[in-house]
């Protein structure tokens, strides 16, 4: 599938968002430059985990987010940016999400 149709189609309903328009173009350029690195993530993940327990809430969503970013952390990934997260899926499906070449 293209990224840049799947990106348009999303974009142009409620999952929208300013975080969108800017990180896909980045993941679609392959940039994972650090803006916001993967072990500061698992840190503040761990801090709201933690948090949690403290209270007796259980949050399951936060518990897959942090194997995704321990799984890319321990591939190397750890001082990437956020996106890379796209790598883990990547991984998993066995493709590389980019943008197609031109004609």
């Amino acid at each position: 599938m293209n990224p840049e149709v799947v990106y348009h189609a999303i974009r142009g309903g409620l999952a929208g968002s300013t975080v969108l328009d800017a990180k896909a173009p980045l993941m679609m350029g392959r940039n994972v430059k650090p803006g916001f690195r993967i072990g500061l993530h698992i840190k503040d993940i761990g801090d709201v985990l933690e948090a949690s327990h403290a209270v007796g809430v259980p949050l399951l969503l936060p518990w897959s987010v942090m194997e995704i970013l321990q799984t890319l952390k321990v591939n190397g990934m750890g001082d990437c940016d956020h996106g890379a997260i796209v790598r883990f899926y990547e991984m998993l499906a066995q493709v590389e999400v980019t943008r197609p070449k031109a004609k």
